[in-house]
């Protein structure tokens, strides 16, 4: 098990993040969709991210627990996480930019919260492990 203060803080800023994404999608199958100011097809767009999210959480959680352990396969597989996060992340930047999802009166400060703890959680796994 290793030592390293980095490896532990950046394990656990995953476990985090996979927790935070299955918090998401139970609480968001939980609710209605029905503010006025969500774009046309809404959610329609939004849950089929469910498939590429949960398999995510999991891999989060499998490449944490690989690297508290110091297995090679456990930076491999936060490259990939990492990847999966910069795709998800600019994905929803776009689609958030294009549907005007930053603006204040549309959830715009917790939607920017959610695209740059992505963005920067992968950021912080591609210049880790690299």
């Amino acid at each position: 098990m290793t030592s390293d203060a980095g490896t532990w803080v950046v394990a656990a800023l995953m476990v985090v993040a996979a927790l935070v994404i299955g918090l998401f999608w139970i609480t968001w199958f939980r609710r209605d969709h029905d503010e006025a100011w969500l774009p046309e097809g809404y959610e329609t767009h939004e849950a089929p991210f469910v498939w590429t999210d949960v398999p995510l959480a999991v891999l989060l959680v499998a490449a944490a627990v690989l690297l508290v352990l110091e297995e090679p396969l456990g930076e491999r597989l936060a490259l990939v996480a990492a990847g999966a996060l910069a795709f998800l992340g600019v994905l929803d930047t776009a689609y958030f930019a294009r549907t005007g999802m930053f603006r204040r009166e549309r959830d715009g400060l917790a939607n920017l919260g959610v695209v740059s703890g992505v963005l920067l959680l992968s950021a912080i796994l591609l210049v880790r492990y690299l």
